[in-house]
């Protein structure tokens, strides 16, 4: 079973940038859809971005479109976000999850983790 971690996150100036780590503590991940999410302060859990499993296909939410980069290295287990150009409304926890990609975003179906939190400083 797909069990996922987060990590890499921080606190950053505006524009700075940071690279967010998943990374599969169990098995399968080569077969699965791997997606981020983020949650930022007293507001909904909300898409990201997401990857199939062969890398053959990217999807991102228009808010990170042209500064955050999905990746993954399935013999490595692991999955990565880069974001560039951070802004404030980017503070969140972001998170990540494996599932059922529908359209232009990703139905997550594994259990959520704790997260990793970035903070974007004006």
């Amino acid at each position: 079973q797909v069990k996922l971690v987060e990590s890499g996150g921080g606190l950053v100036h505006t524009g700075g940038s940071l690279r967010l780590t998943c990374w599969d503590s169990g098995r399968g991940f080569e077969n699965v859809v791997v997606g981020w999410f983020r949650q930022p302060p007293g507001k909904e859990r909300e898409f990201v971005a997401s990857i199939t499993y062969n890398s053959d296909r990217t999807y991102y939410a228009d808010s990170v479109k042209g500064r955050f980069t999905i990746s993954r290295d399935n013999a490595r287990r692991t999955g990565y976000l880069q974001m560039n150009n951070l802004r404030p409304d980017d503070t969140a926890v972001y998170l990540c999850n494996y599932g059922l990609q529908t359209g232009a975003t990703m139905v997550p179906v594994g259990s959520w983790g704790q997260g990793t939190q970035v903070t974007v400083s004006s």
